[in-house]
């Protein structure tokens, strides 16, 4: 059913692209822009600053992180509503709204598929287990709750043209991702202050408290530096200098996309063995996967024998918005098949 008339459900916490931070607002963007191109007829539900391709539609102005003045529970029912409200005008909505649109699909008749990007607490699981009867795709293997069936897992893909391969391997340690205990920063800033490297840090603070405790402290504008939020300019500036990506998430990785911009460029992923890590990085080949500090210190003598070549090919393949739109393709189809 190539060509079918399809809804992309994006979050509206930012813009659709995040102009930095964003990872779900990216992948919604990445499909939508990738079935267009292969000649659907889609329209993007998101923010109405977005930018897209695709027809738009919108209810809300702006990501409710960006507008502070916008309530963000008031914002996402009159956007989820709108989105089904209009259910019928399409073949297939593609949600990447996590448990909230489940409570609406058993009111349309157009089949609902739901990216899932994460659990993010195990209180939000009585939802999905009451809608379990839905159509699940799962971002990795890991990232998988077995209450639940799922038609396939379908890995996420980044614009491989905005990742260019750098021209020459650097020194730097990086860091690129939310400043959570989840991320593991203090863990990289242990890692720079053993191995006696720069470490570069760039992302948003999303926990203040740990921010001002775990990370503050040890900034110093030359050894241990603070960027604050990176768009994807300001990624390949650090990907220039950077020896490794440091990852030690401190809790199972669903999927983590900078894994895979970092590959893209040909930097090395030094990343904890939680997760989806192992399937995004090839250990010993796009990085190398660790389980302690001490670990990831050692790792850095190991880096430069992992092939920069062999870190972009392997994302090409596997993590480019072509192949994750020709997963979604065959999702679809078998999900037409079963509604025939």
């Amino acid at each position: 059913m190539l060509g079918g008339k399809i809804a992309v459900l994006s979050p509206v916490a930012w813009r659709t692209p995040p102009r930095q931070y964003g990872a779900w607002e990216t992948v919604a963007s990445n499909i939508t822009e990738g079935l267009v191109a292969r000649g659907w007829d889609v329209t993007l539900f998101a923010t109405g600053d977005s930018m897209t391709s695709a027809r738009l539609h919108s209810v809300v102005g702006q990501g409710y992180e960006e507008d502070r003045s916008i309530d963000p529970k008031v914002a996402e029912y009159l956007h989820i509503a709108e989105a089904f409200e209009h259910a019928a005008e399409f073949d297939l909505i593609h949600s990447h709204y996590d448990f909230m649109a489940l409570g609406y699909t058993r009111l349309v008749k157009t089949p609902v598929l739901t990216t899932i990007h994460g659990f993010s607490s195990p209180q939000i699981m009585p939802v999905y287990e009451k809608y379990r009867g839905g159509y699940f795709v799962s971002i990795s293997d890991a990232d998988r709750s077995p209450a639940l069936d799922y038609l396939a897992t379908v890995y996420n893909g980044i614009d491989l043209a905005l990742y260019p391969q750098r021209a020459r391997r650097g020194e730097d340690l990086l860091f690129i991702g939310r400043i959570h205990p989840d991320k593991g920063v203090h863990l990289a800033i242990e890692v720079a202050k053993q191995s006696g490297r720069r470490l570069l840090i760039g992302g948003i603070v999303q926990d203040e408290s740990y921010f001002r405790k775990e990370v503050l402290p040890h900034l110093d504008d030359q050894q241990i530096c603070f960027l604050g939020p990176v768009d994807a300019a300001q990624k390949n500036e650090m990907f220039a200098s950077g020896l490794a990506l440091l990852h030690l998430n401190t809790i199972p990785e669903r999927f983590g996309l900078v894994l895979a911009e970092a590959n893209a460029a040909g930097v090395p992923v030094i990343a904890m063995d939680l997760g989806s890590c192992r399937e995004v990085i090839e250990h010993n080949v796009t990085g190398l996967l660790v389980g302690d500090v001490a670990g990831a210190v050692a790792a850095l003598e190991r880096v430069p024998a992992i092939d920069e070549d062999a870190c972009s090919s392997r994302v090409r393949s596997k993590f480019s918005i072509e192949t994750m739109v020709a997963g979604y393709e065959r999702v679809y189809a078998r999900i037409f098949a079963l509604r025939a």
